[in-house]
């Protein structure tokens, strides 16, 4: 089973990503200065999304990389494909 996940904006103005289904804290949340905001007009939205985008990539590529560097301390086998 997936997890889907919204963006929104929050009563403050905030952006926050967060669980589609659950009420609660957000899982992050990015606020923007009044000076960011006059340069971003009505792209908050899209840059927000574009700030989370890259942070889920980064926490997925450093997942692989600490799961590859616990193989590589525990010396664990690699998986084998079995092929019928």
């Amino acid at each position: 089973m997936s997890t889907l996940y919204e963006i929104i904006e929050l009563p403050n103005g905030d952006i926050a990503l967060q669980r589609a289904d659950e009420e609660g804290e957000p899982l992050v949340s990015i606020r923007f200065s009044k000076e960011s905001m006059y340069f971003l007009n009505d792209a908050k939205i899209e840059v927000a999304k574009a700030m989370i985008e890259a942070g889920l990539e980064a926490a997925g590529e450093i997942h692989d990389q600490s799961d590859a560097e616990l193989e590589e301390d525990f010396d664990l086998p690699q998986e084998s494909t079995v092929i019928h």
